[in-house]
């Protein structure tokens, strides 16, 4: 018995035979035509290959503009973000993460110096954070430890003591004071504070969200009330399970300048 032809190979053999429906030049054989996605895109018959696997999409890009003992900005981290980032694979989100918000960067006899919305220990957690990150440099290290960091009891005292032991051992805690206490960490927040100052339109309070390049109001309130729903929404690629549905209590109101 002759091996089965798929239906869409005998639709192609249909087209070649009447002359209609490939692109001019055209000369793979019929029986080729969706034996790959150059070949398909090629003679311009990829909407009748339903087998060929679709092109990698890319990721939603967030970007979290934040500062580290505001409640709202960890509320949203650690029952929002954290959770979504979880559940979804890492293909599918890229998060960037801006620990900064309200503070007020000034020069101070030559040196900069920086005024935080609630005080230095939040300038403190926001350095800590951002030291971290420039050590760790791999977001699935550092991301699970600044989770630790601002679902605990203290941002700025729990490092060493609890989240980096629990989380990123391999890290040096030693490095990371380093840079907290030196220069390093210093031109980081500055970092941070140009890119704040940067934003457009400036933001007016934190947690500040960032979605593919864009702030409205109407995507604040979207990933605020359902971050992993606003995901699999934008996502362009094939959904996991995780996109089945997702509702989430409404987050509290933010930290306003």
């Amino acid at each position: 018995m002759a091996p089965a032809v798929p239906l869409a190979v005998l639709a192609l053999v249909a087209l070649v035979a009447s002359g209609l429906g490939l692109a001019p030049g055209c000369d793979s054989p019929a029986h080729r035509l969706c034996s790959s996605r150059d070949v398909a895109v090629a003679c311009q018959v990829e909407s009748r290959c339903p087998s060929l696997p679709r092109p990698a999409a890319a990721p939603v890009e967030l970007s979290l503009y934040y500062e580290s003992l505001c409640p709202a900005c960890r509320e949203f981290l650690v029952l929002k973000l954290f959770s979504t980032w979880l559940l979804l694979p890492d293909e599918m989100l890229n998060i960037t993460l801006v620990p900064y918000g309200n503070a007020q960067e000034r020069n101070v006899s030559g040196k900069l110096d920086f005024e935080c919305q609630h005080g230095p220990e939040e300038c403190l957690g926001n350095m800590i954070e951002a030291c971290l990150m420039h050590e760790a440099k791999n977001f699935s290290t550092y991301f699970p430890v600044i989770f630790c960091l601002e679902s605990g009891t203290s941002v700025t005292k729990n490092l060493e003591a609890q989240c980096l032991q629990i989380y990123a051992p391999e890290l040096d805690s030693g490095r990371i004071a380093a840079c907290v206490q030196g220069d390093t960490g210093v031109a980081l927040m500055h970092h941070n504070a140009q890119l704040t100052e940067a934003l457009d339109p400036p933001h007016q309070y934190v947690p500040w969200i960032i979605i593919n390049g864009k702030h409205t109001d109407e995507l604040q309130a979207q990933a605020e009330a359902s971050l992993l729903g606003l995901v699999c929404q934008l996502y362009q690629g094939e959904k996991p399970e995780a996109c089945g549905g997702s509702k989430a209590p409404k987050i509290s109101s933010g930290c306003r300048r």
